[in-house]
């Protein structure tokens, strides 16, 4: 038990470091430093490597035609003898640089090993290395045919230097090079390690500021003033999730309050007419009167939750389904159709305008709800003896229906908010007479134009109020369905 413990703490540990901004702009730096220091120790390498071979080579050709000189006078073999004593004054007795003379003459030769050396392997510019025995010396060599001259004939001059002194710089220098690489890298880790936390203060100074964010202090804001512009951004949008978050908090509470508020008047209608039934002897027909007064506040009841799970329902993305082929100015003729009586009793006639040929694939069911809901809204908030006016518009790949109603000056302040739940503009708008409706009426029309991808919109000006949504037109939706597929 205590190891799993023990792991899922590493994990954590693990985790938190991943997950640091600190940590991974160390790692950065030292990764930015190591492939710089790298290049140019890679570089240095190089050129001391080259500088280092261009000096041995320098010297190989420094002695060469030093001897070449000596050489090409002596025609003789009884001055080769001084020939030999100089070479043998240049060789040191360490022997890292050594000289040979090869030649078909043994009066003019030089050196040991001139069988192995014969064979040697040379460049076109003469250069070659050699393999020494026998603790395997590695030579770097230089050889020269001088021409014949008197008594002596055609040889071959070669002169090698010993490439151990140059290898062990090479090495020296590497592991200097790579100690300081390391060295480097690991200052550059500390600098980027300061560096970085004292770069990312105004980031926690803002962690610490969002921190101290509660529920009860969402008109709280984050201070953008001393922010870098790479913050204050961040800090700029964050304040607008914010003021969003607040703004949905409170329309949220106020959702609430009306929803308890609609709910309450049935309930408190059931519980009140019930209690008084019961408070003495009824009659059947006393109880009949109390069942269909309870029914019809159970009914308005039933329909407050549907219509909230319809809208529940919208608000998680469902799309409407079952799109039919339909002539616009048909479904709107037999909606209105429905409100015949409704309308008769009232003296209100409805005007039909606009295209009414237009086209649009729509789920009639909802068509017919959200257009129901305008028509309901419009009688509603008209007077008797009224004129509405639906009126068929194709715009911009779009059918907008719109529903218009002489009444009462909606404000602009008030228009945006029409569709949302359970909103009230004034109650001098409302025939209380006339008004059955919970609130959720124009909601559930936008819920249904958002179902079909379309939008709402309302105007109030010069005593008209026009209210109206959007379906796709029937172009629209074919060609939406040919980019689908």
């Amino acid at each position: 038990m205590s190891w799993n413990c023990a792991t899922r703490t590493v994990r954590r540990e693990r985790g938190n470091v991943k997950r640091s901004i600190t940590i991974r702009l160390v790692l950065m730096f030292a990764l930015a430093a190591l492939v710089t220091f790298s290049l140019i120790g890679a570089a240095l390498y190089g050129v001391l490597v080259r500088e280092l071979i261009r000096h041995q080579n320098d010297d190989l050709n420094l002695n060469l035609q030093n001897l070449r000189y000596s050489i090409e006078h002596v025609g003789i073999a009884e001055r080769w003898t001084r020939v030999q004593a100089k070479m043998d004054t240049l060789t040191p007795s360490d022997g890292r640089l050594r000289f040979w003379v090869l030649s078909d003459d043994p009066r003019f030769q030089y050196g040991k090993g001139l069988d192995r050396i014969e064979g040697m392997s040379q460049e076109a510019d003469g250069h070659g290395t050699i393999l020494l025995p026998p603790n395997g010396q590695m030579l770097r060599t230089l050889s020269l045919r001088i021409e014949p001259y008197e008594d002596r004939p055609a040889v071959r001059l070669i002169v090698g230097v010993d490439v151990a002194p140059l290898e062990h710089t090479l090495h020296a220098f590497l592991t200097a090079l790579v100690l300081l690489l390391l060295s480097a890298v690991l200052v550059v880790m500390l600098l980027g390690y300061w560096i970085a936390h004292l770069g990312l203060q105004p980031l926690k100074q803002l962690s610490k500021e969002a921190q101290g964010l509660r529920p009860q202090t969402l008109s709280q804001r984050l201070h953008t003033e001393n922010l870098p512009v790479e913050l204050s951004d961040l800090a700029v949008a964050f304040n607008g999730a914010l003021g969003r978050l607040q703004a949905a908090y409170q329309q949220l509470e106020a959702f609430n309050a009306d929803v308890a508020h609609e709910l309450r008047t049935p309930l408190a209608n059931l519980i009140g007419g019930t209690q008084v039934a019961l408070s003495r002897q009824r009659t059947a027909p006393q109880f009949q009167e109390v069942l269909q007064s309870n029914l019809e506040e159970l009914d308005r009841l039933r329909s407050i939750i549907n219509d909230m799970l319809f809208l529940a329902r919208a608000d998680q993305g469902e799309a409407a389904t079952g799109l039919t082929e339909a002539c616009v100015a048909r479904e709107v003729n037999k909606t209105i159709e429905f409100f015949e009586f409704v309308l008769d009793d009232k003296g209100i006639t409805v005007a039909v305008q606009g295209e009414l040929s237009a086209q649009a694939a729509i789920n009639i069911p909802l068509f017919r709800r959200a257009l129901s809901n305008l028509l309901q809204n419009a009688i509603e908030h008209s007077a008797a003896g009224a004129c509405l006016v639906v009126e068929i518009r194709n715009q911009a790949e779009a059918v907008w229906i719109r529903v218009s109603n002489p009444g009462v000056r909606i404000a602009a302040t008030h228009l945006p908010r029409l569709f949302d739940r359970f909103y009230r503009v004034d109650a001098s708008r409302h025939d209380e007479g006339l008004h059955h409706g919970h609130g959720l009426g124009l909601a559930i029309v936008k819920a249904v134009a958002s179902m079909h991808g379309g939008s709402v919109a309302a105007i109030s000006v010069d005593g008209v109020t026009t209210i109206a949504f959007s379906v796709p037109s029937l172009e629209a939706a074919f060609e939406a369905v040919a980019h689908s597929t």
